[in-house]
This record gives C-alpha cells, structure tokens and sequence, in this order.
C-alpha cells in the first residue's frame, strides 16, 4: 500500500510546480472588486460579511476596521454579493467585467433596506440546496460564537440524527434518513475523516473554522466519490485568503474546558501565505446517572438503585494544523503544504451498554501525525479546466490500557461478593480476555484528486478519484515475546473513481447530474502461526486472508424551477457502502471484534422532494421544503438482531443483517421577522424493517421519529451602541424506541429493553460588543434535568452550564 502511495505522492509534488511555466505565459483572467461598506450615517462598518456568489463560484471576506472589503480573483460574470452584519440581510448584484471592480455599499441599518432597488436573488446556499440532491447546507455564522459543537449543529438539521455514548469525547454515530454508522460518510474538505483518527473530529473542529457543512441524504454526488450509502457530511473549512485570527476559550460543568484558535497571514506582494489552527479539549465527565442498571450490590447479592456520578470518563485531546504554501497567484489558486497533528486521552467507562458493574481505570490512548498537501487552480492552461488535489499521508496509533483486575460498583468503590468480599476477575482484566496493552499501529493514506471542465455554459464534464489505504500492525506489550515477535498485519485498500456530466437548460431552470461510480477494494490479513510438520518440527508459517471486491454504482440528481420560489428535485443512486476497517479487523478499543466474511451493503436509494421560498411579505420571510425518501438496501451491516437472550454486553461484532426497506419523510420550515426573530423547525418520520430469519421486523436501537426545532431573537444597542445580543432556544425531541428485538409474541418484559420518550431544551445568548471583535455568550444545555439515551441506552449528560469568550481580527 505504502510504497503505491509514495510514488503518486511524489508525482504530485513534482506536478505541482508545472502549473508555473505554463501559467506565467498566460495573461491574467481574474479580477478583484473592493470598496468601502457604510451605514446610513456615512459610518463604517467593520466585521461585516460579503459574499461574492454565482453557478461557478463563491467567495467571501470581512470588511476591516476602516471598513474596506476586497474580495480577489473573481471570474468574469454576473455576481450576487450578499452583505451580512449581525442579523442584517441585503443582496447586490455586480458584474465583473476585464478589470477590477471599485463597489461602495451603503446600507440602512435602521429599517433593514438598501439604499437602492432590492433584487430577489438567490444566496450560495440556496443555489447549492436547487441543484437536486436531497441537500442541506449548514452555516456556522451563529454558532461559531456560541458553545455549540460542530456535532450539536448537525444535530439540529433536518433528517440528522446525532447518536453519542455519552459527554465529551465519546463515540458518536451519524444518521441520515434512519441509515447510520458507516453508511454515513465524513469528509473534512472531501478527505474520509477516518484518515485522522480518534483524536480529530468533529467535536475537535469548532465552527468557527468552518465555512459550511453540505450534508447530502442518500444520493452523494461524484464529487465526493467514496462508499457512502446512506449520505455523506462534508465539512468545508475556511478558505478565506485575507489577514484573520480568531480565538475562543469555554469552561463550563463538568469541568468541562475548550480553546481554539485559527489565523492566517498572506503577504500581499507574493502572495505566500501561512495558515494555522490550534484545539484542546478536557472534561471530567463526572455527570449523574441513573436507571436500572446504576446500582450497588450488598450482602447476599442486595441491589440496591442508586444516582451516581461517571468516575471514569474523562476526555483530553490536543492537536492542530499548519500550513504554509500560496494563495491567489498566477500558477495557483491555492497551493499549501503542511502537517497534522493530534492526540487524544479517554477513560472508558463501561462496555456497550450500561451495566451494574463499570470500569476503573481502563483508558484508551491515540495519536495521529500526518503530512498534507492542497493545490487548487481554476482555469488551468485553458478556461473551464480546474483542479483540485488533496493528500495525507502519515501515521495513526491507538492504545488500549486494562491491567485492573478488581471489580467495581457505581459508586466508585470495589465491588463485593455475595458474602462480602471484594469481587476480583478470574481472567485478570475487567473485560473479558485477560490484561492488555494492545496497541494499533497504522500508516494511513488518503488522495483526492478533482478534474472539472466546462464545456460551455451549460455543460460540465468531472473526473473524481479516491484513495485511502491503511497499513495496520497489532501489538500488545503483555504478550510474550515470541507473541510480540511474530505480530499479525492488517492491510486495507480502496480505490473510487466516478465520472459526472452536469447539464443547466431552459436558462438555468433545469439543472441535471448524472454520475457513475467504480468500487474497488482489497483486504489482506496476515497472523503468524506455529506449524508442526510430520517429523516433529515447527516452522513459523503466515495464515493469509484477502479479498478483492469490484462494484459499480450510478445515479443521477435533477432540479426544475417552475418559479423563483418553487422548485421540484429529484435524486436516485445505486449506492455501495464497503465494509471498513473496524467492522473487518475489529477494534479493541471499541469493544468490537473482528469479522473478515462480512459483505459489503447495497441500495437504490431514491428522493423526492420541493423547495417552496423564499416569500417575503412586508417585514415577514418564509420558506420550507420537504423531502420523501426511500432506501431498498441488501446485506445491511450493522449490529446482531439480538434478544435479551443472547446479547453481549461488552463485546459487539458488525455483520450482515439481511436485506430491508427503510421509507420515510423529512420537513423543515424557516420563518424570520424583521431580521430581529427567526424560527426554524424540522421534523423526519421513518421506518427501517429487516427481513431476519424470514420474519419482517423493525430495526433495533433506531429513533423513527424526531423533531427539532430553535428560535432566536435580536436585540440591538442594548447597553452600548452598534452592540447586539441574541437570545437562543433549542429543542431536541426524540419518541421512544427499543434497542432490542421484541421477544415473539409474548412482550412481558419489553419495556425493559426501551428508550423512553426524550425531549431536551437548551437556551443560550451571547452578546457582540461594538467593535465587533468581541463575543461572550453562555449556554444552558437541558435546562430541566431530562434523562437523555442514544445508543444501547447509554445515558447522556444532564443540565450543564457553559460561558464562551470569543475574539476575533479580520484585518491586520
């Protein structure tokens, strides 16, 4: 895997600079527009938003201190610009001709209207959401400066289900239209997630280095090419080319501590550029639990219920990125080379589910260290040829600790037997299989590589391809030596190419995608074993197991606008997910074993939806749309259909459940007044069957039914002028479900086994101070105390108070 790898890594190195030669010969095709952005006072305006927006681009900047924006590079074209400051709204439309563009704006800040003809003008995001597949598009603006983690965000968006094992740092699950876990793909700027590992993820990257958040439900566009079968998450970083730093630092229950900080500087002569980010993330954990199984055993096997607090759950990680390379230059839109790196601590404090005996002292360890490269050029060697590439290339280790053989209660102290004795495991470890010191060593890999040509107008032709490779080597340092001599390795391979035509007829009312897609991937896992031979002796030999699986896919995404404010779109794929790394090789860590005969899932996924907005009536705004979904899936790869009879409460292994139907529907309404209240709400409804051992059931531990909703409301100069607080309230409802399969006919002893009906409320509110470059909020995250579940009944924090400070520079 590596050495593939190194060499195309190399070839693109080398690449790289060709760019230079040729482009030095061609004269410049892009154009800046800048000016100055007032109020109706004729006073500047710092630290508002423009964004530079059409089919083919979008850009955006912040105004500075002075209030001057500049927004560099832009094609030849017709741009909407849309200003945001505060809760404020107004669109521009310019057109870029061969030369720069000075634009002033002026706007009235006190009746919410521009000092000349308001144009009805789609933004970025409602360009991107017509477009056919069944999109959301998620802006960071207000959460960036609020305590919300980039998880909470996707939680509250439309057919999104966030499924976490509890606080801070725990295993989170996503899932779109009811299809989860893997079948769910995470891009950080279409890089698979999965190359950083544990220690960086979404909760490690804070909004406020994310542009936006493309969360496609079913039908993944080639773009993104990868196994996704269920939907894909793209996190889009900021890409921004001008001088910023921003910092933010939290502290709140649990002795829950988070900073951040993210800067770039671009020296305007030669245009290099040094960009960098920085996280740490702490908390206890400790919050309250409860519920059947939080108990204390006496005397004679007495249990009695009691409300602990977690004891060993603590979570720490670290890590960042620097990059160093050119922007906005002749051979380059961009063009960055750098390194990634991260670690993370997290105590674990029980298996699967929740069970009357937890953990003390089992921790888990990982650490990644990674090498990067972007290089992004529009018009390359000729106009409507683009490129885009991005590689990683590094290593990845996770390390899990369990060397305690004491048993223990809830109440943090060592369990005791039935006469009264402290309880200690036979095998000498508190999960079963004995002490451990395992160890995963991985070299991991991953390139992207984007080609996009523009035919005319009207026509595209893209190219995408994928690679990830993972190299991975188990050890454990509580083995004997000749174990830890003769280790096994686990080598994994996948290679995704897709090919997509995308077609804008009848003056851009009719957009289509098509696309196809070609799956291949390889597994070889090889464990050293002792032979004996015929005349007595032993030789070392190598028990191989490899597979090399090849599929294609297809699909296609079509949008038609029978007005500006009524779209119909329409998406279908056959999609594949491939089995991954954990579900194939198994993770200790995660309590999952491993299973090397397990199939890759399939689906013809299908969508229907309309996007009905944006109506504007007086000082009043509204939009809505709806989407209805179906997802006719072979050999789903999830948990066992398991009974109380047969489950495993530590360990889980990943199989091929049987072939189902999963059918449903997803809404959301937005409503804003006076740019002062906005309201938006959201509700999805499905079900999931499988057919298992010929009988028709519903999938376990799934919520068919949830709703989320936010309100938020404005209120300018209060206190000090040009200020702004905001009031913020959220609500996360979730109706009941069962995490096992009803045992027959007879459902005595079913209610065991369910989730409760959950509905969670947050409230929150931060406050800009005048110059903009200062932001506090607090937040308050289940305001009355409610039992909150996810996976396998897994209770979640309580009531939980958190303050943000946030500081920020747009211009330096």
């Amino acid at each position: 895997m590596v050495p593939n790898f190194t060499i195309s890594f190399i070839l693109l190195l080398l690449s790289a600079s060709i760019p230079t030669i040729y482009a030095q010969q061609k004269e410049a095709k892009n154009f800046d527009i800048s000016g100055i952005i007032e109020d109706e006072n004729g006073e500047v305006l710092k630290g508002a938003n423009i964004t530079a927006s059409n089919l083919n681009q979008s850009k955006s900047t912040q105004s500075d201190s002075e209030g001057k924006y500049q927004i560099k590079n832009l094609q030849r074209g017709v741009f909407l610009l849309e200003i945001r400051k505060g809760d404020f709204i107004a669109h521009h439309q310019i057109a870029v001709n061969p030369e720069n563009l000075h634009h002033n704006i002026t706007i009235n800040t006190s009746e919410n209207e521009l000092d000349e003809v308001h144009l009805r003008a789609d933004s970025f995001k409602t360009k991107m959401e017509k477009k056919g597949f069944a999109l959301n598009v998620v802006e960071t603006g207000e959460a960036s400066i609020r305590n919300i983690q980039t998880n909470e965000l996707l939680n509250t968006t439309v057919g999104v289900k966030i499924r976490q094992n509890g606080g801070l740092g725990s295993r989170a699950e996503y899932s779109l239209n009811g299809l989860s876990g893997s079948a769910v793909r995470i891009f950080i700027d279409g890089i698979p997630i999965s190359t950083f590992g544990s220690s960086y993820n979404l909760n490690s990257i804070p909004p406020s280095m994310i542009e936006r958040i493309e969360v496609y439900k079913g039908v993944v566009p080639g773009h993104l090419a990868d196994d996704a079968l269920g939907g894909a998450i793209n996190i889009v970083l900021n890409k921004q080319s001008d001088k910023n730093i921003n910092a933010s630092v939290s502290y709140g229950s649990f002795n829950t501590f988070q900073a951040n900080v993210n800067g770039l500087y671009r020296f305007d002569n030669s245009g290099f550029t040094v960009k960098a980010s920085a996280f740490h993330n702490y908390s206890d954990n400790d919050y309250e639990v409860s519920g059947r199984s939080i108990v204390v055993t006496g005397l004679g096997g007495q249990q009695t219920p009691i409300t602990a607090r977690r004891f060993n759950d603590a979570y720490r990680s670290t890590g960042g990125t620097v990059q160093v390379g050119y922007t906005d230059v002749k051979w380059a839109d961009q063009f960055f080379v750098g390194f990634t790196g991260s670690d993370d601590y997290k105590e674990v404090q029980h298996g699967a589910f929740m069970t009357i005996m937890p953990y003390e002292g089992r921790f888990l360890e990982s650490d990644a260290s990674l090498a990067n490269l972007t290089y992004q050029k529009e018009d390359l060697f000729t106009p409507g040829l683009d490129v885009n590439v991005t590689g990683y290339y590094g290593k990845r280790n996770r390390q899990v600790n369990d060397t305690v053989p004491w048993a223990y209660s809830w109440n943090g102290e060592r369990a005791i037997d039935f006469r009264g004795n402290e309880y200690k495991y036979t095998w000498g470890s508190q999960q079963e299989g004995g002490p451990t010191l395992a160890k995963i060593n991985r070299n991991v890999a991953s390139i992207r590589t984007g080609v996009a040509y523009a035919i005319s107008d009207n026509h595209t032709i893209l190219a995408n391809h994928v690679y990830s490779g993972i190299d991975r080597e188990d050890s454990d340092k509580l083995q004997s030596v000749l174990e830890n001599t003769f280790v096994g390795t686990r080598d994994l391979n996948k290679n995704i190419l897709s090919i997509t035509y995308e077609l804008n007829a009848f003056n851009d009312r009719l957009k289509t995608n098509l696309f196809g897609k070609y799956y291949q991937q390889k597994s070889i896992s090889v464990d050293p074993e002792i032979q004996r031979n015929p005349d007595g002796s032993s030789e070392i030999v190598d028990d191989v197991v490899s597979s090399n699986k090849k599929y294609e896919g297809y699909g296609f995404a079509a949008s038609y606008e029978l007005s500006p404010t009524i779209t119909l779109l329409a998406s279908a794929e056959k999609a594949v997910r491939l089995p991954n790394e954990t579900e194939i090789f198994g993770n200790d860590g995660d309590n999952v074993v491993a299973n090397a005969s397990i199939n890759p899932e399939q689906s013809n996924n299908y969508n229907l939806g309309v996007k009905l907005g944006t109506f504007n009536f007086k000082k009043h705004q509204f939009n809505a749309s709806t989407n209805l979904f179906t997802r006719n899936i072979k050999d789903r790869i999830g948990l066992p259909i398991e009974t109380s009879l047969n489950v495993d409460e530590e360990l889980i292994v990943y199989v091929n459940q049987g072939s189902g139907t999963s059918k449903g529907i997803d809404a959301q309404l937005g409503y804003t007044y006076n740019n002062n209240f906005g309201l938006n709400f959201n509700i999805s409804r499905f079900d999931l069957k499988i057919e298992n051992r010929g009988v028709e059931i519903d999938v376990p531990n799934t919520p068919f039914f949830t709703m989320n909703g936010n309100l938020r409301y404005s209120i300018k100069n209060l206190i000090q002028k040009n200020s702004m607080l905001n009031l913020f309230y959220t609500m996360y409802f979730t109706d009941e479900f069962s995490y096992l399969v009803p045992q027959g006919s007879n459902t005595v002893g079913d209610d065991f086994f369910k989730v409760p009906q959950q509905l969670a409320q947050d409230l929150g509110l931060s406050y800009t101070f005048p110059n903009q470059n200062f932001v506090m909020s607090f937040d308050v995250k289940n305001i009355f105390n409610k039992p909150v579940y996810d996976n396998l009944s897994v209770q979640k924090p309580g009531r939980a108070f958190y303050l943000k400070l946030n500081y920020s520079i747009n211009k330096f």
